[in-house]
């Protein structure tokens, strides 16, 4: 039988159309599950706000958390990096019960007082939903990794409403310095379709503003790019940090739930001093607060050791809207410092620490753009790149890999957490991740 050849285009037609449905799939999902996130956390927050004595539960709650996850949860328990895992050596379906789970955990935690984020549990659920939907509809493994990337893409964007950027995080999320194009469609079409639907659940996001970007110029090239070392240190501290504190609490503490359980008490500890009211929590007002006016210098130290105590000890949530607000207090410190506007400082700062502290500068350089306006994007594109590289071959994702090394002598295609352990000890790697989650 003669072989029929069809024109690229046409097979391309079916592609697109295949990948349509799909994506588009796990972008509803993602983004009805992220709008059910929002909504709970805004209730959890007002909540706490109104019944300040909820603050005296935390360690309860944190035994809760832990409990929990050591009952039901232990293989869903990598969290972000189990995700990260899957795309790139496929074993095995990620269970359901990851979704409820980490939303259940990060809404215990803001409930009660604990500082976390928001996007490790958008991401997770855009993950555990789009391998729900391989499962159905008996995708292969290619196919699945694919959908696994849409699933953290479109989790990403619906969370802050920053559709590009969410649908390049998934594509660059996954190796250092090198992104995965095969997946390029589906990740913008799920991420695209996501950030519409909490807006039309009359979900909204929080709105930062930048009056005016001053023009380029030699004086702001080398401000920008003096924060932008800063800024990527203090990216790297923050995941070094949690990393370390999560190895320690896990060395003194053997039995998982009192481990949160300690942390609660630490965090509980810390809120009774004056003035720390500000670090719980997601701790929008601040950051909504450091585009306006000067802030204390020590702002950012504060939130980084709130955050870390609660992650590195178990308790649920992400790292990103707190580096958020590490970052964008840092940048209103460092603009009192050389001599910078305040808000333009502070939105870099918002982006590039978490770009180093991600490895992820070209979404965080994007999402400068959506959140902040096209004006901002050549100084973002400096502070993220800068960040990143000044960040080093650290970061909150453990289980992201080497693609292509910030220094040529790194090895390609290991595991941060491998790397991290072969500067240890200078010789065979150590593949446990020991990720506060």
């Amino acid at each position: 039988m003669k072989k029929t050849n069809y024109p690229e285009q046409l097979l391309m037609l079916v592609y697109l159309a295949r990948w349509l449905v799909l994506a588009s799939v796990v972008g509803a999902l993602a983004g009805l599950a992220s709008a059910a996130l929002l909504l709970s956390l805004e209730w959890a927050t007002d909540t706490r706000n109104a019944h300040r004595w909820l603050l005296w539960l935390l360690p309860l709650a944190g035994f809760a958390v832990g409990l929990a996850y050591h009952l039901l949860g232990k293989s869903v328990e990598g969290g972000n990096n189990l995700l990260i895992d899957e795309i790139h050596d496929p074993r095995r379906i990620v269970p359901k019960r990851m979704a409820p789970l980490i939303l259940l955990g990060t809404v215990i935690t803001h409930l009660f007082g604990g500082s976390a984020g928001r996007e490790g549990t958008a991401v997770q659920m855009g993950g555990a939903l789009a391998d729900m939907v391989t499962r159905i509809g008996r995708l292969g493994p290619d196919e699945r990794r694919i959908l696994l990337m849409a699933g953290i893409s479109a989790g990403f964007a619906s969370v802050f409403g920053t559709p590009l950027a969410g649908a390049v995080f998934g594509l660059e999320v996954l190796a250092i310095g090198r992104l995965r194009y095969d997946a390029i469609l589906p990740c913008f079409i799920a991420a695209i379709v996501s950030d519409q639907v909490p807006a039309l659940l009359g979900v909204h996001h929080t709105h930062y503003a930048i009056p005016f970007v001053p023009h380029f110029s030699i004086a702001i090239f080398a401000a920008t790019l003096a924060a932008g070392i800063v800024f990527g240190l203090v990216g790297m501290l923050f995941a070094q940090a949690t990393h370390g504190l999560s190895r320690l609490v896990k060395r003194l503490i053997k039995f998982p739930p009192l481990r949160p359980f300690a942390g609660g008490v630490a965090v509980l500890l810390l809120a009774l001093l004056p003035g720390t009211d500000k670090y719980l929590g997601l701790g929008i007002p601040t950051i909504v607060e450091a585009f306006e006016k000067p802030l204390p210098l020590y702002d950012f130290a504060g939130k980084i050791v709130f955050t870390v105590t609660t992650l590195a000890s178990g308790f649920k949530g992400g790292e990103v809207t707190p580096l958020f607000y590490i970052g964008a207090t840092l940048g209103n410190a460092l603009a009192q410092l050389l001599s910078m506007p305040v808000p333009v400082l502070a939105g870099l700062g918002f982006v590039a620490v978490f770009a180093g502290a991600a490895n992820t500068p070209i979404a965080s350089t994007i999402m400068a753009i959506e959140l902040f306006g096209p004006e901002i994007g050549v100084l973002a594109g400096i502070a993220c790149v800068v960040s990143y590289l000044f960040s080093g071959h650290t970061g909150i994702y453990h289980a992201q890999r080497i693609g292509h090394g910030k220094r040529l002598a790194i090895p390609e295609g290991m595991r941060l957490s491998e790397l991290a352990g072969l500067r240890k000890r200078g010789g065979k790697a150590d593949k446990t991740d020991d990720s506060a989650g």
